[in-house]
């Protein structure tokens, strides 16, 4: 750790960061299945992976630069194939989640990812059956955000018809946009945001990561986000940053995946430190966790060995809470839930 504490008191802290209920918002589901679980479903569909093993391929899992991230993760989504498959990544998602003490999560699906290979209904089925029986199991549970690729804007209208299908299934509750923010701006998508509030939907957008300002402008303005994935590039704009502490806008921030993706320098503190000293409102998220080497709980200890104290740790996992777009009546079993740990 950054303090003069001891390792007693590292390790002391280390734990209760483990211990700790957390909720987190910003971590896709394609990106979150361990390497051996992609392994088992490629196996079963006779899919074809770049390795003879299962050690061979949790070695090519990990992450190498940004191309290769690219590539892992397309892969990865190639060998979710079956309805079996979707509800058995998300039944062993929720055990994952659980195992670090997460209660409850919001997380990414891409549907583009998987276009062709089963009807929307199918999906929407296999995901619910797995957030039921992993939530049973493990009692974390999961809602989703579905993320329009934006590398293909033609399909914008079918991922709102997906979205919208499972919202009223009860397993969706948001609309956002993901991948590539270079030349595909968040103006592309202001009619399909539009319809989405319009019949309900939060929206969310991944912004002001691989982009500038200019990205995160467009997804408030335009999309009206009411959070922003990422964001951390808000800093390179003094207006916005007041606009943003001035809305208090949720800012969904992954300390690992920056780095990974060299939005950050890997020598350099995270800028979350600044963000949070310019007042902004931010929560700690791990985005794709086994592609980047990391979890939720790594993510905390990434700031606690920056110098971070318990105290500011734990108001980010509140921060985290409040930020969901869970019901106020849930959310307050949750703090009451929190509040009891800390008295533990």
């Amino acid at each position: 750790m950054h303090s003069n504490a001891s390792g007693q008191v590292a390790q002391t802290l280390i734990d209760r960061l483990q211990a700790m209920p957390k909720v987190e918002i910003h971590v896709h589901l394609e990106g979150a299945i361990d390497a051996e679980t992609v392994y088992q479903m490629a196996q079963r569909n006779n899919f074809s992976l770049p390795a003879a093993s299962l050690e061979e391929w949790k070695l090519f899992y990990k992450f190498r630069d940004f191309n290769h991230f690219i590539e892992v993760y397309g892969i990865a989504s190639q060998c979710m194939q079956t309805a079996e498959d979707f509800a058995w990544m998300t039944e062993k998602f929720l055990q994952n989640q659980s195992e670090q003490n997460i209660r409850y999560s919001e997380a990414y699906f891409s549907p583009t990812l998987h276009s062709g290979k089963l009807t929307d209904e199918e999906i929407l089925d296999a995901l619910t059956l797995g957030a039921v029986t992993g939530e049973a199991k493990y009692g974390s549970r999961v809602k989703f955000i579905v993320d329009i690729s934006r590398q293909y804007p033609h399909l914008q209208t079918k991922v709102l018809e997906f979205a919208l299908q499972g919202q009223e299934k009860g397993i969706v509750i948001g609309l956002g946009i993901g991948g590539p923010e270079v030349d595909y701006p968040p103006e592309n998508y202001t009619e399909t945001f539009a319809q989405a509030r319009m019949q309900g939907l939060r929206v969310v957008a991944h912004a002001g990561e691989t982009e500038g300002p200019s990205s995160i402008w467009g997804a408030i303005t335009s999309l009206q986000a009411e959070r922003i994935g990422h964001g951390v590039r808000c800093l390179e704009d003094a207006s916005l940053v007041a606009k943003l502490r001035q809305r208090q806008t949720p800012l969904e921030v992954s300390p690992q995946s920056n780095y990974c993706l060299g939005v950050v320098k890997p020598n350099e503190p995270h800028p979350i430190r600044q963000m949070i000293d310019a007042g902004l409102f931010c929560t700690l998220n791990s985005d794709d966790p086994p592609m980047f080497n990391t979890n939720l709980n790594n993510e905390y200890l990434t700031l606690a060995n920056q110098g971070f104290s318990w105290e500011q740790l734990w108001q980010l996992n509140l921060n985290t809470l409040e930020a969901t777009f869970l019901p106020e009546a849930e959310k307050e079993v949750y703090r009451t839930q929190w509040q009891a740990f800390l008295q533990s």
